[in-house]
């Protein structure tokens, strides 16, 4: 495993020679970024002032919408009936799927960015989550001022939504002011809408009781639509569930990441299914699924049973819901550019951050602008649907990189061009210890070299390894598996699992396919993703996994059975959701091409880093680190040396020896303006150390602090380095 630096020139383990534009441009699709390298920054940073209250109010939030308040009418009277509380039960439990996964990868990479920064992590730098924000219309022409109201502009044949705009425009602000103060407004307007929500249940609970549950004494059962409907409204109350990944967009601005995150996560989750079923189980309750009101199914239900008054509290709560929502999903959005800007994909006016408020403000601005313009013009169902691909598509991608995680952790990282000197130095080592090993040196070990290409895959060979860290042996029987095959191995049976399981969901939901190639599709699919299961379950996850990103956090039950189910449900979703849908949604794929490949591509700030195998970056770390600290204690021998000088040659009584000293005193401070101490701040910026916390390219604090007065100086010692500083002039 060579030492490899990515540029439009890329060398590979020493075979040199320029590649062509294509052979660039596809690499830079694949390389991926370290964990830590978001925090590798400077400037302001985000304040970290969230806790699990605010995250759950967070999720929540951004959960449950004003949706809720008509979508149990309308799945109750097409789809499900009765059983509508399984449906909600059902696409919780699917929706808890990709929340397992998110919170594995919140914990380890606590990061902004959200499904952004995990794909490009595991994945690499060609995907874009390109999620589009959430546009609302409100109101109509009855109930709000004229200038507010739904507008009907005829040149263009067009509806306009200015209150929409307006409101976007307010939650934009408020997030600027600071993510303390925004997530406290977001609780409060949660916690009216959970009220709401609590008085639906329990006053509608008192109905039911009263009444008898007339909604539950149909003739056609609780099935009326068959387990099908009931299965075909989980699809479509799964929607409601999109928002917990709010949560995971704010993990850099959490104050303990590996145990807040996964709780915020699961808590807002489950808070959200709970009330889902109990709300569904009150109004299907109430009134016959079939006598239903489509538009205004819980107030409807309330009127019905002479609780009018109700309808006020219910609007209260929709107001509510529709402020935390958009509240919720304007927020990941600046994050997600932030993000991205800081990787050097956007410009850096995305990646600036507000010194006094510690948010990105320019980015918020920007987000707010663009969602405006989207509720303006367009209808409330188009930007349904395009949320709908954004999120489905981010669900996928955290449940594959998942499996890339568990499976086939990047072994490579990349570290500053800065380091090259070390990289060069430890690669002349490793290339004598290497030939050390082909003189049958009996501990050092080559894993994955290139003479184990002439080896077959299974090869037989004795068990007992010295060193069984180094070279991984998967037992079977007398046979081991060489642990660079076992990766290609996993790898490809990611792809291919992908791949039967895009195969399969499609020839299902192609009904006007002929039934010969549906048929045929559906096995294909059906076997590549069962053997895919099969030979991820048979052969071992990687032992870096145990050590990739922060450890300690939440780690993802039954891998890869969980990840592999939340593939399969997300692209079922995506597969239905319309060819119009995906006209659109392809219109913004579009652009995020031409943005990457004009602009990403070439100002990535992966572009000139040099990638060096896991094993050896910390030997690298430690022996750069160990050469700034060189570098420090000569620049204070120098520093220490020039300054006693200074202050002792006016004391030399011959001109001769005052001309001297001046001329060492030239010298060496010449040469200290020369002494390459930048190194110590990439190097500090890449990976902390025990230099300290000083800015890049200062002396750390342990020096001694500037004396008083001048006339603390002592002709028996040199002055301290602060004292040389206030009087470097010669």
């Amino acid at each position: 495993m060579g030492i490899t630096v990515d540029s439009q020139e890329v060398r590979v383990g020493g075979g040199g020679g320029a590649s062509s534009w294509c052979g660039g441009g596809f690499k830079s699709l694949v390389r991926r970024k370290q964990v830590d390298s978001a925090h590798a920054k400077k400037g302001p940073q985000l304040a970290k002032e969230l806790s699990v209250p605010y995250l759950i109010a967070i999720g929540v939030g951004s959960t449950i919408g004003a949706g809720v308040y008509i979508l149990v009418g309308t799945v109750a009277r097409e789809h499900t009936g009765p059983a509508l509380t399984l449906s909600f039960l059902v696409a919780g439990i699917a929706a808890a799927l990709s929340a397992f996964c998110y919170a594995e990868l919140s914990s380890r990479c606590p990061s902004a960015g959200s499904a952004y920064h995990y794909s490009y992590i595991c994945a690499g730098e060609g995907y874009f989550n390109e999620k589009i924000d959430k546009g609302f219309l409100f109101g109509g022409e009855n109930n709000l001022p004229a200038f507010l109201a739904r507008q009907y502009i005829p040149g263009l044949d067009i509806m306009v939504d200015p209150f929409a705009a307006v409101l976007v425009f307010i939650v934009t602000g408020l997030l600027s002011v600071g993510i303390k103060e925004s997530s406290r407004a977001q609780a409060i307007v949660t916690t009216a809408n959970v009220c709401a929500l609590l008085f639906v249940i329990i006053a509608g609970a008192y109905l039911g009781f009263k009444s008898g549950w007339v909604g539950y004494e149909v003739p056609t059962g609780y099935f009326p639509f068959g387990v099908d409907g009931m299965l075909a409204g989980s699809a479509t109350v799964f929607f409601a569930y999109i928002g917990f990944d709010s949560v995971a967009s704010t993990a850099e601005e959490v104050k303990n990441p590996q145990r807040d995150l996964p709780l915020g996560i699961g808590a807002a989750l489950s808070i959200c299914c709970a009330l889902y079923m109990l709300v569904s189980i009150v109004i299907v309750g109430l009134v016959p699924y079939h006598a239903m009101d489509p538009d205004t199914p819980i107030s409807t239900a309330f009127a019905s049973h002479g609780m009018h008054w109700a309808s006020y509290v219910i609007t209260v709560g929709a107001v509510t819901a529709l402020c935390s929502t958009l509240m919720g999903s304007l927020l990941p959005q600046p994050r997600i550019l932030m993000a991205m800007a800081r990787d050097g994909l956007l410009p850096s006016f995305f990646s600036d951050v507000n010194q006094r408020t510690q948010v990105p403000v320019k980015s918020t601005v920007a987000t707010g602008i663009a969602a405006a313009a989207l509720a303006f013009f367009m209808d409330v169902s188009q930007l349904a649907g395009m949320v709908s691909v954004g999120t489905l598509v981010a669900f996928t991608m955290v449940a594959i990189s998942v499996l890339i995680l568990r499976y086939v952790p990047p072994d490579e990282v990349p570290l500053p061009p800065s380091l090259e000197e070390s990289i060069d130095y430890f690669s002349l080592q490793n290339g004598g210890s290497s030939h050390k090993s082909n003189g049958k040196d009996p501990k050092a070990i080559i894993v994955g070299s290139s003479n184990d290409s002439t080896k077959p895959l299974l090869d037989q060979v004795d068990i007992s390894v010295e060193i069984p860290l180094i070279a991984k042996h998967l037992h079977i029987g007398n046979y081991v598996m060489n642990e660079n095959r076992r990766r290609k191995i996993a790898g490809w049976t990611i792809m291919l699992t992908c791949i039967g399981t895009f195969l399969l969901t499609y020839s299902a939901s192609s009904l006007g396919l002929p039934s010969l190639c549906r048929y045929s599709l559906c096995g294909v699919g059906g076997a590549l993703l069962l053997s895919g299961l099969i030979v991820l379950t048979c052969i071992d996850q990687d032992d870096a996994r145990h050590n990739f990103g922060h450890t300690g956090g939440f780690i993802c039950p039954f891998v890869p059975l969980l990840p592999i189910a939340c593939i399969l449900i997300n692209v079922y979703l995506l597969v239905n959701l319309g060819a119009a849908t995906w006209m659109r949604v392809s219109v913004w794929l579009i652009v995020g091409v031409f943005v990457y490949a004009f602009y990403g591509r070439t100002h990535s700030s992966l572009r000139d880093a040099v990638y060096v195998p896991v094993a050896h970056a910390d030997e690298i770390y430690r022996r750069t680190a160990k050469a700034v600290h060189c570098m420090i204690d000569s620049s204070v021998v120098i520093l220490r040396t020039c300054s006693y000088i200074q202050e002792r040659r006016n004391f030399y009584p011959f001109p001769i020896v005052r001309s001297s000293s001046a001329l060492v005193v030239f010298s060496l401070s010449f040469s200290f303006r020369f002494l390459p101490i930048e190194a110590a701040g990439d190097f500090t910026d890449a990976r902390s150390t025990s230099i300290g916390q000083d800015s890049p390219g200062q002396v750390p604090s342990q020096f001694p602090p500037p004396p008083d007065s001048d006339s603390s100086l002592s002709p028996s010692r040199p002055p301290s380095l602060h004292s040389f500083g206030a009087q470097r002039s010669f």
